[in-house]
């Protein structure tokens, strides 16, 4: 497996991603707005994909951060993928290229949800903590903002 920045040429895979997990995010593969600021976030070097050692495949996870809010902004790793060290890798290119002085933040599912039991585990096994209530997010699944912190020194 490799963790690489994405390219345009990834753009496709990212949307078959964002189609795999609408039912969790709400909509975003034929959105205007979310392919836009993909496309920017790409073109900004803030979009990070996993993919296999076979060379040519497309990508099978893709995390996007903001440096400026110091957050992980979207994460998804293909279901048929899920339980083999993408997401964890995804997670600490991403966590590595944050700044680690502040703390930071990721939107993910409140407790009560059983489908974001993973991606809780995920984010608690790499010491975030959940910080404040998210609301619902817009497929209507409660969230929480959990935090990482930051390094005091």
């Amino acid at each position: 497996m490799n963790v690489h920045p994405a390219t345009l040429s990834d753009f496709n895979a990212l949307i078959s991603l964002a189609r795999e997990v609408e039912h969790l995010f709400g909509p975003m593969a034929e959105e205007e707005s979310f392919r836009n600021a993909l496309k920017s976030a790409i073109s900004d070097g803030l979009v990070y994909c996993a993919r296999d050692n076979a060379g040519d495949t497309p990508a099978l996870g893709g995390i996007v951060i903001s440096k400026a809010a110091n957050e992980i902004l979207w994460f998804a790793v293909s279901v048929r993928h899920q339980n083999r060290g993408y997401g964890r890798a995804l997670l600490d290119v991403a966590v590595a290229r944050l700044d680690s002085r502040r703390d930071i933040r990721v939107q993910t599912f409140d407790a009560s949800v059983s489908d974001g039991i993973p991606a809780r585990r995920l984010y608690t096994d790499s010491g975030f903590s959940d910080h404040e209530d998210g609301g619902p997010n817009p497929a209507g699944i409660p969230t929480v903002i959990m935090r990482l912190p930051g390094t005091r020194g």
